[in-house]
């Protein structure tokens, strides 16, 4: 009796889950022959990072990163204006893909092999890295740092590159960038660490201020696409329109021309 109860209840219960996930519809990205139907590429972007995807004056989304959304529409769909840029926070770039808001996401995403395990990248787009931005006229090179103090963004992956390249600094952590800009202007810390693309867009706003090369690290950007193999055309046409940028010079181009290092 004990035994038949029990089988009663497992079955019960494996239909009750059967019933909820029927509720649950399916999410699928869209692949390239989707996209070339609807006629419309949506592109995950910041709009609050500049150089890289910002709004200018007039309200307008621009950057390297916008641009590069315009020309692969341009080039998959024959028009730069095929395109719906869907502005994200940080921590929706990837989600927005993952749940098939956008078809793909241009939004300072870094590759990683934790990242890889949930969506696919394309090649490299930019070289990023951790850089550091001073207005102290005594910092000509990395080596002139020693012991002072840089800021740092608190939890930041770039406190373990400082304090490898740079081991005998002092870090301070900071929660935002206006905290760093705050300790900066009080000669509180000779410099902040950041990525290059951030801290340009910061000397762009502070023109006092400039960026102190190399960097300390690198790290590639990549456009995020879907996972599976129903994304294989996809993600084959993109790699292939961005090696032909890289070997042309585009994407070179328009990094100097958005003022990046």
């Amino acid at each position: 009796m004990a035994m038949k109860l029990s089988a009663l209840l497992g079955n019960v219960f494996s239909l009750s889950v059967l019933g909820a996930l029927s509720l649950v519809s399916p999410i699928f990205a869209a692949d390239l022959q989707a996209i070339e139907q609807r006629g419309r590429l949506i592109v995950a972007v910041k709009d609050n990072l500049r150089p890289l995807g910002f709004r200018g004056t007039d309200g307008q989304l621009q950057g390297l990163e916008i641009e590069i959304a315009q020309r692969l529409a341009q080039e998959l769909l024959g028009s730069k204006d095929a395109v719906e840029l869907q502005p994200v926070v940080n921590q929706d770039r990837l989600a927005a893909v993952l749940e098939d808001k956008a078809d793909i996401a241009i939004a300072r995403v870094t590759s990683t092999p934790s990242r890889s395990r949930l969506v696919s990248f394309s090649v490299p787009y930019y070289l990023d890295g951790t850089a550091l931005v001073t207005r102290d006229s005594s910092l000509q090179r990395l080596a002139d740092v020693g012991k002072r103090a840089i800021a740092v963004l608190d939890g930041s992956s770039t406190i373990a590159i400082l304090r490898y390249r740079l081991p005998e600094a002092t870090l301070i952590s900071v929660t935002s960038y206006a905290d760093a800009y705050t300790l900066l202007e009080a000669g509180e810390a000779v410099a902040f660490a950041a990525d290059a693309s951030v801290l340009t867009g910061w000397v762009q706003e502070f023109p006092r201020y400039r960026l102190l090369m190399p960097t300390l690290s690198a790290e590639p950007l990549c456009i995020v696409m879907p996972k599976g193999l129903q994304y294989n055309d996809l993600q084959l046409r993109i790699n292939q329109i961005i090696a032909r940028w890289t070997a042309e010079g585009w994407l070179q181009e328009r990094a100097l021309y958005w003022g990046l290092p």
